[in-house]
């Protein structure tokens, strides 16, 4: 007599397996963790300017962790399917992007309006709107290279004082009430998140 198999796991378990979406929050997690504890050494958590590097690549770490779970290998499956794929990919990309901006802004305690908590907000959105769009333009698994190249280069040139005050390309490392830096954060982060819902990531590789 056979035993009768029990329901299996629901679409949405299905497509958090397949999107890598828990080993995507403990990369999240872990980056918190990180990022709390360099943010709360003495050195740091006194000197809020001494907090920019940190305000850059902790959104770095969660950007690309993000952007590597919107890797699909069902590209075919998803352009022949009866319902449209965009509120997947909609609410995968919103709900790893409020975890990760909630997580990295309880990081950092202390000086939340000058370099805590609402500059980690705007830099993380910012960098996962980049993240999302090179995810369209370039494919997931690469989609962590312009986010990585433009803050590098920013943060590398930040002592020229023409890049430190240009809002529009220095806006992670502006204080957090700065509103240019929170528009081009925001704008960055709706592009991104639009571009990505209507098209999903480019295929990698060969397609049957």
């Amino acid at each position: 007599m056979n035993a009768v198999s029990g329901p299996g796991p629901s679409p949405v378990v299905l497509y958090a397996r397949s999107r890598a979406v828990p080993a995507t929050v403990a990369a999240l997690v872990c980056a918190a963790l990180v990022t709390l504890w360099v943010a709360s050494r003495p050195a740091t958590y006194l000197d809020p300017y001494s907090r920019v590097p940190l305000l850059s690549l902790a959104p770095l770490l969660a950007s690309t962790a993000i952007g590597v779970s919107l890797h699909t290998y069902s590209h075919d499956l998803d352009d022949t399917a009866v319902r449209p794929w965009w509120p997947r990919r909609l609410a995968h990309l919103l709900v790893l992007t409020a975890l990760s901006a909630v997580l990295l802004a309880l990081a950092v305690p202390g000086h939340a309006q000058e370099f805590g908590a609402a500059a980690m907000v705007r830099n993380t959105l910012g960098a996962i709107g980049i993240t999302a769009a090179s995810a369209v333009l370039l494919g997931a698994r690469l989609s962590w290279m312009p986010t990585t190249l433009y803050f590098s280069a920013v943060f590398l040139s930040a002592a020229s004082p023409r890049v430190e005050k240009a809002t529009v390309l220095a806006w992670f490392m502006q204080p957090g009430p700065q509103r240019g830096a929170w528009a081009v954060g925001l704008a960055l982060f709706v592009l991104g998140t639009a571009l990505y819902a209507a098209r999903g990531s480019r295929p990698e590789g060969p397609r049957a």
